[in-house]
């Protein structure tokens, strides 16, 4: 006996085929996706991490502590700051990216006056930047959102 293959020449089978055959393509697509991105967000010493926030937040109740603030301004090509409440040899900058890490900048800032630090800028894309001050001691941190 010969097969029948008339239902091959009907819509409705079609129609409910592609239903499963969309999921299992998805599906397919979703784990080729997890196994080629890489996952950036999670670090592999995590618990480490974590212990140094509690020496970063020590060292920015320190900053408050010695009346450290800061006032920072970017134009022309140069960072300035100006500190009160400390007068280190020098000062350090974090500029950090809000989401590409890539593009931080670390910058040391040398007096020009008294309480005020300058370092030439380089040219920074769009975004939002946080800017973390330290003394060269490490003693203490000043963090601001913003430049």
């Amino acid at each position: 006996m010969k097969p029948d293959w008339a239902w091959t020449r009907e819509p409705w089978p079609w129609i409910l085929m592609s239903g499963p055959a969309a999921v299992i393509l998805a599906g397919a697509a979703t784990i080729w996706l997890a196994f080629a991105s890489a996952d950036g967000l999670v670090a592999d010493d995590y618990y480490k991490r974590g212990l140094a926030i509690n020496q970063v937040l020590a060292r920015e109740d320190n900053a408050r502590r010695l009346g450290v603030r800061a006032s920072i301004e970017a134009a022309q090509g140069r960072l300035r700051v100006t500190l009160a409440g400390a007068a280190p040899e020098a000062l350090f900058a974090q500029l950090a990216h809000a989401t590409r890490a890539g593009h931080d900048v670390r910058l040391r800032l040398a007096p020009v006056a008294a309480g005020v630090y300058e370092a030439e800028l380089p040219p920074l894309p769009a975004g939002r930047w946080s800017v973390v001050l330290e003394d060269p001691r490490r003693e203490w941190r000043v963090v601001q959102e913003g430049l």
